[in-house]
């Protein structure tokens, strides 16, 4: 086989370039696309206090039109983009009846980036739970280094409100913690939910601390008393 000078200066090329991995002369290099940056925030607080309701809000812009409690683990995602970065939030929500957790719970515990502690406002036994789930994420080595909020569901819900916001600001200060007030049914709300979650993946992104300082508050003096009434369930 013979080859012109051009041919044969061009065949020689692209023989080097294939012994040393490079493309031949001419070709298009196909480069993957860049991978997301994934983060992991898990959503904790009692049974009813809204926490997949929150999560379904934020990821599929409604509230759910069918609602029960969560056995196990319910997993959702959404995509975001941030200065020009796509950045995958992944939203993990725990069932809140212990008796549906132990099977997971070092499973959920793993490799988390942030924490939303969730509360009903209705119902003062949520709030008062605030303490154990804190401390259970500790023993899990998930302290005050990990970005973490406080978020207080069903605001909407103003008539029968039991936790008081000044209250639940001061609880939020002792933990060094930023306080949301919102409701995952009332569409208005929207926006602010989103805001909660977009709150986090900026902080993520950036590597901010969520408080640029803590407020010296005395926690002994943060204390609901107990209300005789129960608050009213909600599997959502």
């Amino acid at each position: 086989m013979s080859f012109r000078g051009g041919e044969a200066a061009a065949s020689a090329s692209d023989s080097v370039s294939a012994a040393h991995g490079a493309p031949p002369a001419g070709s298009q290099l196909l480069t993957a696309p860049p991978r997301s940056r994934i983060y992991k925030i898990i959503v904790i607080g009692d049974s009813g206090v809204g926490k997949t309701c929150l999560t379904y809000r934020f990821c599929a812009g409604k509230f759910p039109d069918k609602t029960e409690a969560t056995i196990g683990v319910d997993f959702r995602e959404k995509t975001v983009e941030i200065d020009g970065e796509k950045i995958k939030i992944q939203l993990w929500d725990t069932a809140g009846q212990e008796r549906f957790r132990k099977s997971m719970v070092q499973h959920y515990y793993r490799n988390v980036h942030a924490v939303v502690f969730v509360y009903d406002m209705t119902n003062p036994v949520s709030f008062q739970s605030l303490p154990a789930w804190i401390e259970e994420c500790k023993q899990h080595s998930l302290g005050g280094e990990v970005p973490r909020i406080l978020v207080g569901n069903k605001c909407d819900l103003k008539d029968s409100t039991k936790v008081k916001t000044d209250l639940a600001q001061k609880f939020a200060d002792t933990q060094s913690m930023p306080l949301f007030e919102t409701s995952a049914k009332n569409p208005n709300d929207n926006d602010h939910v989103e805001a909660i979650f977009m709150t986090l993946a900026h902080k993520l992104k950036n590597h901010k601390p969520m408080m640029l300082s803590q407020l010296q508050v005395d926690q002994s003096k943060v204390e609901l008393e107990s209300e005789p009434k129960p608050g009213v369930e909600c599997y959502c």
